[in-house]
């Protein structure tokens, strides 16, 4: 039986998706082109090219994870408060279906043959979700699938488990999502992803508009690349996500390859696409991100 995750508002992110996390472009200039030849071996950690790349590809995860948490939580809002409730993130365009069995809730999320959503991403294809049905428990687990989908151009393969807790220490909804994806670019480069993040709802839970929604996402994955790198990438100052921008605003994110470092530094809390790329030899450069970026 297909299975599919919930989204906790995330998906009403512009996701815009920040931390955990993944975006695409399906196409390189010829200037692109050579500096990919050129990374392919390179001394550097990670390149911006690469960056960039690696970026995009997590950020596909994140997205594709935050929608089902989106549906999951406006169902558990639905059912835990005393009143209406509705998430203003998917467009008209997605389907959601609900069958409902003696313990479980499967929620067929349909984007069709393409659908854009708010921070301008195209999907198409169907998020399976499934769920234990009793709404009243502090913690429990979604399972997510996917089936025909595509993100942005690029088919995507792949599902996640996510332990969602209504509340953590400080009071908060929190997911831990375990997730594997693999992207398939119409040029046929390809891409993988899979890794375990923790997204913290701060700010905006229950408020029905995905914009004044806040999290913070830690966690550490693996990525291989469409250059052929493998890289282990872990958060180590939390990534800050607002969803009212299309980028995270701050957080330091390592990455690592072989036996160097670098970091990647994402501001003061600016809402803005760039970032501090600081090597394994101490230089650093300013680079800008693709998040959410499309052809």
């Amino acid at each position: 039986m297909k299975k599919y995750l919930e989204q906790v508002n995330f998906a009403r992110v512009s996701i815009g998706c920040a931390a955990l996390m993944l975006m695409l472009f399906t196409s390189c200039s010829e200037d692109e082109s050579s500096s990919l030849e050129e990374d392919v071996n390179s001394e550097e950690v990670i390149s911006a090219t690469e960056l960039n790349y690696s970026d995009e590809a997590e950020l596909i995860s994140e997205e594709v994870s935050g929608i089902a948490e989106d549906v999951y939580a406006t169902d558990e809002i639905t059912a835990t408060s005393k009143f209406g409730y509705s998430s203003d993130f998917l467009p008209d365009c997605v389907t959601i279906t609900t069958v409902v069995t003696d313990t479980t809730k499967e929620k067929t999320i349909d984007f069709g043959e393409g659908c854009e959503l708010p921070n301008g991403n195209v999907l198409s294809g169907i998020i399976y979700l499934s769920y234990e049905k009793d709404m009243d428990a502090a913690a429990k687990t979604l399972e997510l699938s996917l089936e025909n989908f595509t993100f942005n151009g690029a088919a995507i393969e792949g599902g996640a488990d996510i332990l969602r807790e209504r509340a953590n220490a400080d009071g908060n909804p929190q997911s831990i999502a375990n997730a594997s994806f693999n992207a398939t670019w119409p040029d046929e480069t390809t891409a993988s992803f899979e890794g375990t993040r923790t997204r913290e709802w701060i700010e905006g839970y229950g408020s029905g508009f995905w914009g004044d929604n806040v999290f913070l996402i830690t966690g550490k994955g693996t990525y291989n690349g469409r250059l052929g790198n493998v890289f282990t990438k872990e958060v180590i100052e939390p990534l800050r996500r607002e969803m009212s921008c299309r980028f995270i605003v701050s957080g330091v994110l390592e990455i690592s390859r072989n036996d160097a470092t670098a970091s990647l530094d994402f501001g003061d809390g600016s809402c803005d696409a760039k970032g501090i790329l600081t090597h394994a030899d101490g230089t650093s450069e300013e680079i800008f991100l693709r998040r959410f970026w499309k052809n």
